[in-house]
């Protein structure tokens, strides 16, 4: 599967990436966002990880 030539595993992989990052800066203080933004991104962080993992799963059967 992919969108544009690209495999949309590689593209739910880099952005489970820059959400992990955020949620480390926030957590390290390094960023200051607000606790409702930081928790939203935390849910949306899970769903894309699920959807990468399933997709990676599949892929490789």
């Amino acid at each position: 599967m992919t969108i544009a030539g690209v495999s949309i595993i590689l593209i739910l992989g880099i952005c489970n990436l820059l959400l992990v990052l955020f949620q480390a800066a926030s957590g390290l203080r390094i960023i200051k966002p607000k606790f409702g933004v930081h928790k939203k991104v935390g849910l949306i962080l899970v769903i894309f990880v699920v959807a990468h993992a399933a997709l990676a799963l599949l892929a490789g059967r």
